[in-house]
Parts: structure tokens; sequence; C-alpha cells
């Protein structure tokens, strides 16, 4: 089972510590801005994995696991340093979640190998640029105001980056370490389908769409248009028919694999379907790989990427 590698006690002792040497020794040096924190060094936390296909529970140390995890979510013949940034985000992912007890309801497990409770996770893709990604990265996790942050991270963000609100219309709670509207050069290196897409969809399916989104029949699809824009320019709500509905939900509705973004240069009522374009894919919030994949070949650190996308963090080491 999960084991929280620092106690409240260990940190309380090291707080007491600090102010006590700063006390004698006046104001310590500010670190270096990409520097990772380092905080009491627990024990590599193990934990209880749920596997989807065979249900079969088992428990496996954290790093094994992040390997996994980092095989299926990137391109593992991508250079390290991208690789070593999503192993950051997957490993604060999988200790904010475990945190929140999410999968523990379902399973009694921490996390499972399901993408849609969890996330991606193939071991059998892991190969000596993963493993060198996640030791580079051992430990560390982001944190913002002493909370892990939501890790949130997509395929390809379009040329700039949004906000949770935007992106993802999420609006539980704050989440001001989310840095949108970053532009990171990712369309110069990315796929064409990445960098200009269109996608035609029968009305009827975007009407159910609506009706199962917002509750409500759009009437006879003949229009469409953006009715709202969000500060990198995504469509934060769309007006089909006769209803106004969410971008990010109506993308959902409509299969996120068709609707690459909502990042669209055109939306229009054409032959009985409705006709998207755009470009990216994904919702844009976070990190975005192939933004990490140009700083990468840049040489910029993996710590460096995060912090590209996200601000006001700390990255912590939090075991050996």
């Amino acid at each position: 089972m999960f084991r929280q590698p620092v106690t409240r006690m260990s940190l309380l002792l090291l707080i007491t510590a600090v102010l006590a040497a700063g006390c004698a020794a006046g104001p310590a040096p500010k670190p270096a801005p990409n520097q990772v924190s380092q905080v009491p060094q627990g024990d590599e936390p193990t934990i209880s994995l749920f596997d989807n296909k065979t249900g079969e529970r088992k428990n496996i140390k954290l790093e094994d696991y992040v390997q996994g995890v980092v095989a299926a979510e990137m391109d593992t013949k991508w250079p390290v340093n991208a690789l070593a940034a999503q192993a950051i985000l997957a490993r604060t992912f999988t200790m904010e979640n475990i945190k929140e007890g999410r999968v523990k309801q379902m399973h009694g497990t921490d996390a499972s190998t399901s993408v849609e409770e969890f996330q991606a996770y193939d071991p059998s893709k892991i190969n000596d640029n993963v493993r060198q990604a996640v030791e580079r990265t051992r430990g560390e996790v982001v944190t913002s105001g002493g909370n892990f942050i939501h890790a949130w991270f997509s395929a390809c963000d379009g040329g700039i980056s949004s906000t949770a609100e935007e992106g993802l219309a999420y609006t539980k709670e704050p989440t001001p370490y989310v840095k949108g509207g970053f532009q990171d050069g990712c369309l110069s290196i990315t796929e064409p389908k990445n960098k200009s897409w269109e996608v035609r969809i029968p009305v009827s399916q975007v009407a159910a769409a609506v009706k199962k989104t917002t509750g409500k029949d759009p009437g006879p699809v003949t229009s469409a248009s953006i009715a709202q824009k969000g500060p990198s320019g995504r469509a934060e709500r769309l007006k089909i028919g006769s209803e106004t509905v969410g971008g990010p939900a109506l993308r959902l509705a409509l299969g996120s694999e068709k609707v690459r973004s909502m990042l669209l240069s055109d939306i229009r009522v054409e032959g009985g379907e409705l006709v998207l374009a755009g470009k990216g894919f994904g919702h844009g919030v976070g990190m975005c790989q192939w933004g990490a994949r140009l700083m990468a070949e840049q040489g910029k650190s993996p710590e460096d990427i995060v912090k590209s996308y996200f601000k006001d963090i700390d990255i912590q080491k939090q075991w050996k």
C-alpha cells in the first residue's frame, strides 16, 4: 500500500530547524530559479496497482510505475529531458490522486492501469530512454502552496497554452499555477495534423451531443458559431442551433480524438454536417508534449520545461 514518504512530524522538525538556523545566520540565500528543493528524504513509496485487464492487484515501487506511465504517454524515442519532464508530472499526478483516494473508492488500490480512471500505463514500452528520464528526476514532484498541483498536460497546445478555466472549464478550485498564454513554438516541429485539421460531423450527431451536454434540444442545426473565446483564442462556448454549449464539454461529447481541440479557425454548417477546423490536439492546459520536445532539443532541463508551463511552483525531491 502507499506510504507517505514524509511525516508531518518530520516536516515540522525541519521547519523548526530552518527557522532556528535563519535566526542565527541571517536570511538564507534564494535558490536558483530552476533548483530542486530538498525536503526530508524518506523511502520511495510502494503503491498498490489494479490491472484493469486482468483484475490483478499488485504492489509496485512508485518509480517503476512512473516508468510505465511515461512509456505510455510519450514517444519513447524523444529526447530524455522531454520524457523526464513528463515523469515529473506523472509522478505528481500519481501522488495527488492517491492523496485524494480516487481509485481507492473503486478498486481498493492506490492506482489503476485505466487511462479513464487514472493515467495511461504500458510497461511493455519501457526502454533505456524512459529509465534514464525517470531516474534523472527520481522523487521529483510539483507543489504549489504546499499541495500537489493538478499535473495537466496535452499533446499539442497549438502554439499557445490555456488556463484550466478556458481549456477544461475547470472551476472546482483555483489553479493560479497554470500558466495560460505561454507561446511555446510547438507548431514548428509538430505533426501536420496538429498544425491544421478539419472534421465533418453529421448534424444529427451534433444535436444529440448538445442535448446530452446541456439537457436541451438545439432544434434543427442549421447554423453554428463561436459564442465566446478565451484569452488564448479557444472556443469556450459555442452556439449550435438554438442552444449555447461549453466548448470543452461538446468536444468530449463528440469525441476528443475527432474534435482535436477548441483552438478553432472555422465553424460552419454545410451539407448537413458541422464543419470544424483548427489547430492543436488536446485541451492545451499545462505542459504541451510537443513543446516539451522542442525545449528539450534546445537544451532545456526537465525542470525548466515544467516551469515554462506552470508558475509559482516548487519542484521538490521527496525521496532518495
